[in-house]
């Protein structure tokens, strides 16, 4: 069909965009040569991509629209390309229509640039310049990778239609706004950076951009100045440095508009210490633990000794607390006791005939024996048929289930209680610490999985201060939303070290030290120590999730924990690390420390004495993560 000339005109155009697609089909091509356009449709201008082949085409495959307002669908086809043990998300919510993957020629797309949030701009020393394009309905589109270089030429032809602001958190992203004076002026006035911010400060800003900016603060990025330049005029797009540098479009020398990392120091070595061989040394005549911090702090550089691990792992799960005497601890373990053993009846006394008419119970027990049949079996606790160990494993699911019947049993769940009876060799202080344990953990298994996506979100904001060119190559491979860590922050690494490293990982972390969120720094320490081996690589989406996949059993948990606590030293004595960071690890907002603390005022003894909870349900959510085959 031909295009209509009175409503169609072209405004920019560049060759040799190529798309990565990283499909899954042998008889694709995984790289697609292509063009990048801004057009004119109607009067309503576009950013569209479509490839060499596709020439010809009157329009794109895929078509992003505003948001119509009606409620998503579920796609029960969605394909993420590869199989994970838990996908990140269970069905894909469709409130405008994704990109889909489909054959090469159908992956043309066009995005109306009121409809641009961002774009994220990026070039690592061994890899080629990049572009991720996000709309404001949250899809990111494919990166476009300009072999040819062209984006600053790209940049400037959307200034005619768009505001391009710099983010002051990464100074790779720009966020888009359209040419409103109005929405303007008013951002200004909601950040007060000027007295007399009225309806004329646009137009000043516009006549006299250095003086009116400089006005008002002196921290304007070069880019955000060049921004308010109206097109084409002189020093657009130019370095502060040389303001006269001419244009290079190919290697495109100003590429780095500003520095985007943190200014961090040199990584100070770590050596790790002894694990904790004494213990009734810390305690007075009654039984009190007389030194909690100095406790977890050996227990931090150097675990727990297997011997001391029965005793001490009841402590850092909150089944006994710190301050409790020997006769209280007595006394919590005959109720405990008691109140697991009046939970665990009320599953067993559930005849076949009841349970035929209790679905979400029948669910829960087919989850459980398919898992227990599975887990750790190379472990001779867990090993052989009939095995006793096996029988706990499921009982204490179970009665799992009992305590917490909103969550019940997610897939996982069975991966954390396996070690804690192996320590404990307990059913009933095993099942105590599990409940420490998911009170942890919890928020990990929800349904609507916020909490995993918040947790990739922080270890995205890491690893970006910690490492911008890792993340610039994971970006240009599809890979930026770091979901191969899902399994690794779901269960605290579980499936990727022996059994017995995994011990020592957990009781360290346990300990609560050194900050908040230690196991995001474990997982950062593993990715840093994999960069040789993936930049500079051939390694696209899929051969990304394979190496990572792969890491498993292959690890070196000392030198792991070395890199995650140097790590923290080094974010630590950074004097302006960003907010961000701060937030993630719990330096910024003093009250966050007491209100995670996993030790308990003296009070609390009295309330487990005086207080069970049987059947008590803690406040998750209702519905499990998707099980995985």
């Amino acid at each position: 069909m031909e295009q209509n000339v009175e409503d169609y005109k072209l405004i920019f155009e560049k060759e040799g965009v190529y798309l990565h697609t990283n499909a899954k089909r042998s008889n694709q091509d995984t790289t697609i040569p292509g063009f990048i356009r801004i057009v004119e449709r109607g009067g309503v201008p576009a950013l569209e991509w479509s490839p060499l082949e596709d020439e010809g085409r009157s329009a794109p495959a895929v078509l992003y629209t505003k948001k119509d307002g009606e409620g998503g669908v579920e796609d029960t086809n969605f394909d993420p390309g590869y199989e994970p043990d838990w996908a990140v998300i269970s069905t894909v919510k469709k409130d405008r229509d994704p990109a889909p993957v489909r054959d090469s020629g159908q992956w043309s797309f066009s995005l109306p640039l009121s409809e641009l949030y961002s774009l994220r701009r990026a070039r690592f020393s061994l890899g080629r310049n990049f572009l991720v394009l996000t709309s404001r309905g949250g899809h990111p589109l494919p990166a476009l990778h300009f072999h040819r270089g062209g984006t600053r030429e790209l940049f400037r032809a959307l200034q005619r239609y768009i505001v391009l602001d710099q983010s002051p958190v990464d100074g790779r992203l720009f966020l888009a706004y359209p040419h409103d004076p109005g929405a303007l002026s008013q951002s200004f006035e909601k950040l007060q950076l000027f007295d007399d911010a009225g309806a004329d400060l646009v137009s000043r800003f516009i006549q006299d951009p250095y003086a009116t900016t400089f006005g008002g603060f002196s921290k304007v990025t070069n880019f955000f100045k060049a921004a308010l330049r109206p097109p084409g005029s002189p020093g657009h797009f130019r370095t502060a440095q040389d303001p006269s540098l001419p244009h290079q479009f190919d290697e495109e020398p100003d590429f780095e508009l500003i520095n985007c990392g943190v200014a961090l120091g040199p990584r100070p070595d770590v050596t790790r210490g002894q694990p904790l061989d004494k213990w009734h040394q810390f305690m007075d005549p009654e039984g009190r633990v007389t030194d909690s911090e100095k406790i977890k702090e050996v227990i931090f550089k150097g675990g727990v000794s297997p011997a001391l691990r029965k005793e001490v792992w009841k402590f850092l799960l909150g089944f006994y607390p710190w301050n409790s005497t020997f006769k209280e601890r007595e006394d919590i373990v005959r109720i405990k006791t008691d109140e697991y053993f009046r939970m665990k009846v009320q599953w067993k006394s559930v005849s076949e005939e009841q349970e035929m008419r209790n679905s979400l119970l029948r669910g829960y027990r087919s989850l459980i024996e398919r898992d227990v049949s599975r887990t750790d079996r190379h472990n001779t606790f867990f090993s052989g048929d009939g095995n006793p160990g096996l029988t706990l494993l499921h009982d204490v699911l179970m009665t799992y289930c009992m305590y917490n019947f909103d969550l019940g049993y997610v897939q996982g769940m069975s991966d954390l209680l396996s070690p804690l009876l192996f320590v404990t060799q307990n059913e009933v202080e095993s099942f105590w610490c599990l409940t420490g344990f998911m009170e942890l953990l919890h928020q990990n298994f929800e349904e609507s999985q916020e909490a995993m996506k918040k947790q990739l979100l922080q270890l995205s904001i890491l690893l970006k201060a910690l490492d911008p060119e890792l993340c610039d190559f994971l970006d240009s491979q599809d890979s930026g939303s770091l979901c191969f860590c899902f399994r690794w922050l779901l269960i605290w690494f579980k499936r990727e070290f022996s059994f017995e490293d995994i011990l020592t990982m957990w009781e360290v972390i346990w300990s609560g030290l050194p900050c908040d969120n230690f196991h995001l720094l474990i997982a950062c320490s593993i990715l840093q120590s994999q960069r040789g081996e993936l930049i500079g690589s051939d390694h696209d989406f899929n051969t990304i999730l394979k190496h990572i996949n792969e890491l498993t059993m292959r690890l070196d948990l000392q030198s792991v924990l070395r890199g995650a606590e140097a790590i923290h030293l080094q974010l630590t004595q950074c004097k302006e690390l960003p907010q961000k960071v701060q937030q993630v690890l719990g330096l910024y907002s003093p009250s966050s420390s007491e209100e995670e603390s996993p030790e308990r005022p003296a009070g609390e003894t009295q309330r487990l004495l005086g207080e069970p909870q049987a059947g008590a349900a803690a406040p998750c959510g209702s519905a499990r993560v998707p099980t995985y085959p």
